[in-house]
């Protein structure tokens, strides 16, 4: 029984850590020379070649092909960044 209490607190306050670092993480706001960075794009960019920077990293990075979540979201942010500036 103590096992289990253990195990359960164990758990608990492992998904709290991971809730928390998600947090802090996701709200690190992203301007546009770290969006050209991440996606490795210079200042001259058109939506085509932010598109298939996108795709290309987004390959590599994603989690259903071995990739981390954190990663995939950063390039996806970054694309949706350059393309409303890109827009406005």
């Amino acid at each position: 029984m103590v096992l289990i209490a253990l195990a359960l607190a164990v758990f608990v306050g492992w998904s709290l850590w991971k809730g928390a670092l998600k947090k802090r993480v996701s709200a690190v706001p992203m301007d546009e020379l770290e969006a050209r960075r991440v996606l490795e794009l210079g200042l001259g960019a058109t939506v085509v070649e932010i598109n298939a920077a996108h795709r290309r990293l987004i390959a590599l990075v994603h989690p259903d092909r071995g990739g981390s979540a954190d990663l995939a979201r950063r390039v996806n942010m970054a694309r949706d960044i350059l393309l409303r500036l890109h827009r406005s």
